[in-house]
């Protein structure tokens, strides 16, 4: 999206003119940000960040504040217009691939550990990210990888088909919270006509599985690009026997590995054991809270003073 919004001179708003407007239709609607919130779903301090010009938001987010708020479609229209990312950085040993991502017509991928960054919601990449960098590094290092996803989550995006180990579902990134809004944005892009998501369960050993993550790339001149990571390194190759190798593979891995909407089920019942999680952590954190007012009060009661009681003569 910025990409394109740049080369056509689209992109003359700000997050800022988009937050201002975002405020005006929720005050006139007589809404504070939490009860928008609610309707969304998301935070609070998500729809005050929008608001205040700090956060990007998805797609998805404006087109919910567009139907509760009764815009007429004015948010997503200026959505689409703002260069959200503009002169956006990725590392150096990452700046090929990003590359290829701008221009490919098909991208597969498997994935394991953790959700890939074209599927990554703000507060998932923010905290996978924090355990690296801090401050405005991580700041930049968010908006890069958001930057990304524009392409693929625009109409008529390229195909991007994935397969996630489960083991992406089940390593926690952040907090419960956090995997569950990740769960809840896998499912809404799953919708997508562009994109397909599965998932290869960890249990049956009948799924052979590539030895790592790695992505299988196709660019509008039909090179094939077969790329996989190590650490803070990626790799190339376009040898036509190795590509044909790891493609085979693929493609057997979707075969046998449960469908898109049996996938999405799976995802939804992470989603659930996140939620469920969240709301045992709550219920336990009330009432640690409330254990301890009480030890507070009874110590309370034992170090105050004592004065003697006088007691009516008979």
């Amino acid at each position: 999206m910025s990409r394109r919004n740049a080369e056509s001179g689209a992109g003359t708003s700000t997050a800022a003119v988009f937050g201002e407007l975002l405020r005006h239709y929720r005050e006139a609607a007589l809404l504070t940000q939490e009860a928008l919130a609610s309707r969304i779903p998301c935070d609070r301090s998500h729809v005050a960040r929008v608001e205040a010009g700090r956060r990007v938001p998805q797609d998805t987010f404006a087109k919910k504040c567009d139907e509760v708020l009764e815009t007429g479609g004015v948010l997503m229209r200026l959505w689409g217009r703002i260069d959200w990312y503009p002169q956006v950085e990725h590392p150096d040993w990452f700046r090929r691939r990003a590359e290829m991502d701008a221009v490919a017509v098909t991208l597969r991928e498997y994935q394991e550990r953790v959700i890939p960054g074209l599927l990554q919601t703000a507060d998932y990449a923010r905290a996978l990210s924090s355990r690296y960098v801090s401050g405005v590094e991580l700041e930049e290092r968010v908006r890069a990888r958001l930057s990304r996803q524009q392409r693929f989550l625009a109409d008529r995006g390229p195909l991007y088909v994935v397969v996630l180990d489960e083991s992406c579902l089940r390593n926690v990134v952040g907090s419960p919270a956090v995997m569950r809004a990740q769960c809840a944005h896998l499912i809404s892009l799953a919708q997508r006509t562009n994109i397909r998501i599965q998932v290869a369960p960890a249990g049956p050993a009948e799924l052979v599985r590539p030895s790592g993550s790695m992505s299988l790339i196709t660019l509008p001149d039909g090179q094939q690009w077969l790329y996989s990571e190590s650490l803070n390194r990626g790799h190339f190759t376009n040898d036509p026997a190795v590509y044909e190798r790891y493609n085979q593979l693929y493609d057997v891995l979707r075969a046998d590995a449960p469908s898109a909407p049996q996938s999405a089920a799976l995802i939804h019942e992470a989603m659930e054991r996140y939620e469920h999680h969240g709301q045992q952590r709550a219920r336990h954190g009330a009432l640690d809270q409330e254990q301890l007012q009480r030890r507070q009060r009874r110590q309370l009661h034992r170090n105050s003073p004592r004065f003697p009681r006088h007691r009516p003569r008979s």
